[in-house]
């Protein structure tokens, strides 16, 4: 695995979004690899510009997964605090938001 683009900060998920995984046989931690590598998924073209922005500003930043069941996976880091600190990452599904 490389190194990193950002922290995650605590990691949670939402039940409904654990059981959706499990069906579709898919590793919540894949995904999370991914998302922390700059692997953003399914993003149109300014979702993916705007979490390039947030890899120097600090800001939000969204991947979008779909799985092989048709089902669909967002995984959320949340912006920078004033100490550089991201806090949290929420994996859920985008009905969820």
């Amino acid at each position: 695995m490389s190194t990193p683009l950002f922290t995650l900060g605590q990691v949670v998920a939402t039940p409904a979004c654990l059981r959706v995984l499990a069906a579709a046989g898919v590793s919540p931690l894949e995904l999370l690899e991914k998302h922390i590598q700059g692997e953003w998924g399914d993003l149109g073209p300014q979702d993916y510009a705007a979490n390039q922005r947030a890899l120097t500003d600090g800001s939000r930043l969204l991947s979008a997964y779909s799985l092989g069941n048709g089902e669909r996976v967002w995984i959320i880091t949340e912006a920078q605090d004033d100490r550089g600190v991201r806090q949290s990452t929420c994996l859920l599904l985008p009905g969820e938001y």
